[in-house]
């Protein structure tokens, strides 16, 4: 087995997928590792328990000092989070990006302020690739709760989806899509170069390390799913493994410390439900399917709400609450047996990347945060607004989810200043030349928006880089 490359990969993800797929396309010798399994459309099916399994990180949680853990989920499979997401195509708006430099200092190449015009280029290059398009066709469940929040001087928009026509509104992209109509990193940049001989991609491989010396990153080790151990030879190494998994993998290689793990955003999600006399059926939807973006920036009330969606019945069942907390008992099976009946919002907030994923000597892992006083405002906020939304829109019932986070953000940061941050405005590391990060982690300060489009446009920018260098 071949073990000299001129860029190894760690992760296939947003990030990772498409700075291979890239530099694959372009000549370049590319291996593509990825912790997970290779699934595709013929295996995606829609039993929940199963794609849980095969295609998620076992569930983790940040543990907060003084209120119930944050659910983390994440992709690890080929494709990563992109697999199992809602496609939901945003770009960055320009107050976000206006927090990196004060952040971490980026600036561009220029020696600005990084901004908005420093990715468009990029955006519009992911955005063709993907076929990146306006989706107007909602459903009946959209239609009823709109009212809701026109009565509380709102409004929802279409999303942009990075999904094509052979979309049916199943409502099964958490499970994978079985269309191929979600274009994740696996089915558009991986699977071409991957199918013409131009990319090597191993799945089911646990990077342990990355090798350096004198300085210098020189390769990876690996294990397989046999546990043998490997070791690869590259010029150049990019660590995309996700900004929960990124920041252990560079403590497990002796690169810890600095701002490696610390400020983690997780742009913390829940679900809010409302029940409804007739049937919903908000499980037959493309997840997310309009949004509304009045409360976006921080000064506004720091929350998106998108609309409409709700996980499926396990997931539902083992997740809701009301103000006395969990339902269990007669209230959860009466919830549940009404299924079909509820339509489910999901409030994204703005967070302060007061987070930090730890890893132990013992290479364990824990993820720990504490939000201040303005964060718990704005969860508090977008709870009740959603759940004045529902019941403005006729809900009989409203209930709700704990914490989730699927955004994360931040554990290596890209900036100016090595003080406040792990990587270059190239993405390269502050401590070892040739050694790169491809992923959320390098978002300095977290998104008021869904990040994927971002970090894929940050992951072309680093491809082009890595052509030129």
């Amino acid at each position: 087995m071949k073990d000299r490359f001129d860029v190894v990969v760690v992760g296939s993800g947003a990030g990772g997928g498409i700075v291979a797929g890239e530099l694959a396309q372009r000549g370049r010798d590319v291996l593509l590792l990825e912790a997970g399994g290779h699934y595709t459309a013929a295996d995606f099916t829609r039993f929940e328990a199963k794609a849980t399994h095969e295609l998620f990180w076992p569930i983790r949680f940040a543990l907060q000092a003084d209120g119930p853990p944050i659910v983390l989920l994440a992709g690890r499979c080929v494709g990563g989070t992109t697999t199992i997401n809602t496609k939901v195509a945003l770009r960055v708006h320009e107050r976000d990006v206006a927090k990196w430099h004060e952040a971490t200092g980026l600036t561009n190449e220029r020696g600005e302020s990084f901004s908005t015009g420093d990715l468009a280029p990029y955006y519009q290059r992911v955005e063709q690739r993907l076929g990146v398009r306006e989706r107007t066709d909602w459903t009946k469940s959209v239609y009823t709760v709109e009212p809701g929040f026109a009565a509380l001087g709102a409004g929802l928009e279409p999303v942009h989806s990075y999904t094509d026509v052979n979309c049916m509104r199943c409502g099964s992209c958490l499970q994978g899509c079985p269309t191929n109509a979600g274009k994740s990193t696996q089915n558009t940049y991986i699977h071409e170069a991957w199918a013409r001989g131009l990319l090597e991609l191993r799945a089911n491989a646990n990077v342990e390390r990355v090798l350096v010396e004198g300085g210098t990153a020189t390769g990876v080790e690996y294990s397989d799913a046999a546990g043998a151990t490997h070791h690869v030879q590259a010029d150049a190494v990019v660590v995309a493994a996700g900004a929960l998994n990124t920041p252990q993998l560079l403590t497990r290689s002796g690169l810890g410390g600095g701002a490696v793990g610390r400020h983690l955003g997780l742009h913390p999600v829940r679900l809010v439900y409302g029940r409804f006399e007739e049937p919903q059926d908000a499980h037959m939807v493309y997840p997310i399917t309009a949004h509304c973006m009045d409360h976006q920036h921080d000064e506004d009330g720091g929350f998106v709400i998108e609309a409409t969606t709700i996980q499926d019945p396990i997931g539902f069942a083992t997740g809701l609450c009301d103000e006395h907390g969990p339902l269990w008992g007669k209230p959860l099976v009466e919830a549940a047996r009404r299924y079909r009946h509820w339509v489910g919002v999901l409030a994204m907030v703005n967070d302060e990347n007061n987070a930090a994923v730890v890893t132990g000597d013992d290479g364990s892992e824990r993820f720990d945060v504490e939000f201040r006083p303005s964060e718990h405002e704005r969860l508090d906020r977008s709870l009740q607004f959603s759940r004045d939304a529902l019941l403005a829109a006729g809900a009989k019932q409203v209930l709700w989810s704990g914490l989730a986070s699927t955004h994360v953000q931040g554990s290596c940061r890209m900036g100016d200043d090595p003080e406040r941050s792990v990587v270059d405005r190239n993405c390269e590391s502050h401590a070892v030349k040739r050694l790169y990060v491809g992923d959320g982690s390098l978002v300095p300060m977290t998104l008021s928006v869904n990040p994927s489009l971002t970090i894929m446009a940050l992951a072309t920018r680093l491809a082009d880089h890595l052509e030129a260098a």
